[in-house]
């Protein structure tokens, strides 16, 4: 069985309403009218009028006249009302014709192709709706070829140096030594943490991380962090921790917030080449911040906002010399972002950079799990 489109749906419903207006007016009318009509000769004869020779003549004209006056009225009503039908439910449909060509659109890779605004309150609050959803799918398309580009980026280096190595050692042009089989090994780590980082994002995105939130006392964990990072700080470099002694504990991950410090705290001394990096705790009411604060080099203004993105940096070269892979600010965000908490990042070249996440306090959790 065919089905029946949401227009022409639209335009029955309109003919079938007016056509059982039509017909109650006309029976009713039928009815009524002439019965109305011999009530008022009644009256005029009582008024003192003779009417009564000639009633049934002018009740047979009045009938006649009314008859023809409805069957005009129905003529004209019912063209005029279906053709507005027709124009109100093709406007009525129209947005929703717009919305299935611009998903074929999407479908095709046109992901740019947007619903125009509708004066109907309801259409144009699914346009709205449905422009969203179609920014969202720009920009998750966006993202996909970002990272494909990204990732084909990183994976070209290593494995151009490992490729050409190989061939030179294959054919003799490069003598195997030591050193030769030490960059192989480093090459060969680095995609292997690049690979790893990425596996870790994408289960943090999709939700399939667990999150070990408890209590935590965080000193403890960042002095033992400090105590690791000074044994392999270059000279001219100060590490530091200012720890406030009332810092209540937090409701963490502790194995999370380490990861997460681990990664600030080597990007900092990575860009820090004299001076200090400091780590500072500050409690606030419903939370603690922990910043870590470097005088290195600095961000860029156009650059900062970028830093959380994968793959970002604003000096590839550099850190692909010292082995980063991009991906762990963007790692220690959504890590952040699974224990409740938020980090933000500031910058000033050539003065160095602050970032900072916030976790809850684990006693106010607890607390407000107590209540009714």
């Amino acid at each position: 069985m065919a089905k029946i489109g949401l227009r022409s749906r639209l335009f029955l419903s309109h003919v079938i309403v007016m056509l059982v207006g039509l017909s109650t007016l006309t029976v009713i009318g039928k009815v009524s009218s002439p019965r109305f009509f011999r009530v008022y000769l009644e009256q005029i004869e009582v008024a003192g009028f003779r009417v009564r020779q000639i009633r049934t003549e002018l009740v047979r004209g009045f009938e006649q006249a009314w008859s023809r006056g409805a069957i005009w009225s129905v003529v004209v009503g019912a063209t005029a009302a279906g053709g507005l039908s027709y124009l109100v439910s093709k406007r009525i449909v129209q947005p929703l014709i717009q919305m299935e060509e611009i998903t074929k659109k999407f479908a095709a890779g046109q992901m740019d192709a947007r619903v125009p605004p509708n004066e109907i309150p309801e259409l144009d609050q699914l346009a709205a709706s449905f422009n969203r959803m179609a920014i969202d799918l720009e920009n998750v398309e966006q993202r996909r070829r970002d990272l494909v580009s990204d990732l084909t980026h990183e994976l070209r280096t290593p494995l151009t140096v490992i490729g050409g190595y190989l061939e030179g050692l294959a054919d003799g042009t490069v003598d195997a030594s030591p050193a030769i089989y030490q960059l192989l090994s480093n090459e060969t780590r680095r995609m292997q943490r690049l690979v790893n980082d990425l596996q870790e994002l994408s289960k943090m995105e999709a939700g399939y991380l667990p999150i070990d939130a408890r209590p935590v006392d965080l000193h403890p964990l960042l002095t033992a962090l400090i105590q690791r990072f000074s044994d392999q700080l270059s000279e001219g470099i100060e590490l530091r921790l200012h720890y406030p002694p009332e810092t209540p504990p937090v409701l963490a991950d502790p194995g999370r917030v380490e990861q997460i410090l681990v990664n600030l705290i080597g990007n900092a001394l990575r860009y820090t080449s004299s001076g200090s990096v400091s780590v500072q705790v500050t409690p606030e009411t419903d939370k603690v911040w922990l910043a870590v604060i470097d005088t290195g080099q600095g961000i860029a203004p156009e650059d900062l906002p970028h830093v959380f993105e994968r793959f970002w940096r604003a000096d590839r070269s550099r850190d692909r010399t010292s082995g980063g892979t991009g991906i762990g600010l963007a790692i220690s965000r959504r890590l952040v972002e699974l224990q409740g908490g938020k980090i933000e990042a500031e910058s000033e070249v050539g003065r160095g950079s602050t970032f900072r996440f916030s976790l809850p306090l684990a006693e106010r959790k607890r607390f407000a799990t107590l209540q009714p």
